[in-house]
């Protein structure tokens, strides 16, 4: 019985042996047998760098969050407006604006080379000298506490404004400009005009980072602090306003969230440069909402963007439009996920399999071909010898 079933097992063999004695070893055939091993050897070690590596698998969606919040990385670079004179705003769709942000935000004076002069967090101006004019007229003495006058733009009987940067936040939330520098004696303290007056002919890098609503906005670079005032922008530097703003400028990076690997930022490096009067660079661009998974499974929430440009000269638009230049974004409605992924083991052991597979079988056709091919050769000369 068992007899039996070990011939049936013997008879389902697909490799039947043949007797060494057989066995004809040619030259060809030990060459080809050496190349074909090399050739599986080099195959075999490119299939395991494949399989070490990672791919991306790219999967597009439709987007469906919502009531979300995403952060705006700039570093722009405005080689003829100063410092003082530039200030960051954003607005969106659903009607919450910030006017000359100062958070997370760095301003570094540069000269005519590109050379850095000063930087410093925005905001920040020169320490306060003593004896300030409090808000009943007097000076300060020392058992005071002290309250500087806003000029009347007083919020409450009880208001005050201790520096130059609160005087100038309740004239703009009052809609008004401030015309006579001299009066105010927080900015004359700080030297903030003469400050204005010492940055001329410089330049400013501007960088940070903003917060904003995940919906369709606009962000800007103004020349000169803004306040808003009947859906209009205007200047609250008037004594120190020129004719005309150079708004030439280099965009060193802006990206839309965190950085991941492969993402490409297409106004990154982008350049241009004033050759009219004043005027208004329009940056629109479309953002892409981007998720991103590492080999370990860490996910980044990103964003890619396109862009498109314009520049309107302010000769032939609105006389209450502002010079400077404008970034205008909306969102894509889908989403873009790159996942990283190891090729399977069994993908692996299969491309192996194949390789060595699919290679002994062309050599043993060739070698078929070669040890053939001798022997009619041959034998056609023995032939010929006998003839």
């Amino acid at each position: 019985m068992k007899n039996a079933v070990f011939n049936k097992l013997r008879n389902l063999d697909a490799y039947p042996k043949v007797n060494e004695d057989f066995f004809s070893r040619t030259l060809s055939g030990g060459i080809i047998t050496l190349v074909s091993s090399l050739a599986i050897l080099l195959l075999i070690f490119s299939e395991f760098r494949s399989y070490l590596h990672t791919v991306t698998e790219t999967n597009l969606l439709v987007d469906t969050s919502r009531g979300q919040t995403f952060q705006i990385n700039f570093d722009v670079t405005f080689p003829a407006i100063p410092c003082t004179l530039l200030s960051v705003d954003t607005m969106d769709i659903s009607g919450e604006q910030h006017l000359d942000i100062k958070h997370d935000i760095v301003k570094k004076r540069i000269n005519d080379h590109g050379d850095v002069i000063e930087s410093r967090p925005d905001g920040i101006g020169a320490p306060k000298i003593e004896k300030p004019l409090q808000r009943h007229g007097g000076r300060l003495e020392k058992d005071e506490t002290y309250c500087g006058s806003c000029f009347g733009a007083e919020q409450s009987d009880d208001d005050c404004c201790n520096s130059c940067e609160e005087v100038r936040d309740r004239y703009r939330q009052k809609g008004w400009a401030v015309t006579n520098a001299d009066l105010i004696d927080q900015c004359k303290r700080e030297g903030f005009f003469e400050r204005i007056k010492q940055e001329d002919g410089e330049g400013c890098n501007i960088h940070g980072s903003l917060e904003v609503n995940r919906v369709a906005g606009n962000f800007h670079f103004a020349a000169g602090k803004s306040f808003h005032q009947s859906n209009f922008l205007f200047d609250d530097l008037l004594s120190f306003q020129k004719d005309s703003y150079n708004i030439s400028h280099k965009i060193n990076s802006l990206a839309f969230g965190e950085y991941f690997p492969g993402v490409v930022n297409p106004l990154d490096g982008g350049q241009w440069t004033h050759k009219t009067s004043n005027g208004m660079y329009q940056y629109f661009l479309k953002v892409v909402p981007t998720i991103y998974t590492d080999i370990r499974g860490r996910t980044v929430n990103s964003n890619q963007y396109s862009v498109t440009e314009h520049f309107k000269d302010l000769e032939f638009i609105s006389p209450n439009s502002h010079p400077g230049v404008y970034f205008y974004y909306d969102f894509s409605p889908i989403k873009v996920t790159f996942k990283e992924e190891h090729i399977s083991f069994l993908h692996f052991i299969t491309n192996i399999c194949a390789v060595i597979g699919g290679i002994f079988t062309v050599a043993g056709i060739i070698d078929s071909f070669v040890y053939h091919g001798q022997r009619k050769i041959k034998k056609k000369a023995e032939i010929g010898k006998f003839r």
